[in-house]
């Protein structure tokens, strides 16, 4: 066994220096591959609306005739519900997995709203489908989308690109949310809700396609595994 590690560390040892890797360096045909999955992940995961919904899901429910402070506590429980399940699930299913079916689950939830913005339906049942798609959407989204890309980036960067790749996803992500946040309601009166939702509703489906074509189960496997899996083929 301690030969078989030493021969995993030998074939990932680069001579790398952690303290001198430059952002620029990212780019390296290397490193390229883990930083396009790891920042891809996170716009991903704020182009599928989350932050739009958490931000104002109160106007929703409003219309629903449902107070902003219970709207708050459904939303809160149904993010902390798919937290804690996610826990149990997440080193008995694996990463990917979560992944898959988080983003297909908040696919089919922000259908499920699109539809319920229709004006072919009637008045009621728009609405049990518009709150009732949003509960899910923050449901499924705890499930994966929400929990695992931050817990998957730190097992498939190298140790030594691992602060700065980070660093530079987690800019991605900040970008993305305050996109989203300050662009929400501007799209949505230019738009309208229907195909607003739809296109959270297709981020979220090329989502499940990355997810499905790019990253790599990392359940039960050590990093030095991990990384060889991950290696530009030669």
């Amino acid at each position: 066994e301690a030969k078989f590690a030493i021969s995993q560390l030998s074939k990932v040892d680069r001579g790398d220096d952690t303290d001198t890797v430059k952002f620029s360096e990212l780019l390296h045909c290397h490193h390229s591959k883990v930083v396009f999955i790891g920042s891809t992940l996170f716009a991903l995961q704020q182009l599928s609306g989350i932050n739009a919904v958490f931000y104002f899901s109160s106007t929703v429910f409003k219309s629903a005739g449902v107070p902003s402070d219970v709207a708050n506590v459904c939303i809160g429980f149904a993010n902390l519900t798919g937290s804690i399940i996610s826990t149990v699930l997440m080193d008995k299913l694996g990463r990917k997995v979560l992944l898959f079916w988080s983003f297909f689950g908040m696919a089919i939830s922000m259908i499920i709203q699109a539809t319920g913005a229709s004006s072919l339906l009637l008045n009621t049942g728009a609405l049990y489908l518009s709150v009732g798609g949003m509960l899910m959407f923050v449901f499924t989204f705890a499930l994966g989308a929400g929990p695992v890309p931050g817990l998957l980036l730190t097992e498939i960067f190298p140790s030594r690109i691992r602060a700065k790749a980070m660093a530079f996803c987690m800019s991605v992500h900040w970008v993305c949310n305050f996109l989203v946040g300050l662009l929400f309601l501007r799209l949505l009166e230019k738009l309208g809700p229907q195909l607003l939702y739809s296109m959270f509703a297709t981020f979220c489906m090329m989502a499940v396609i990355f997810v499905k074509r790019n990253v790599v189960e990392t359940k039960g496997k050590s990093l030095q595994e991990i990384e060889i899996a991950l290696l530009p083929q030669d």
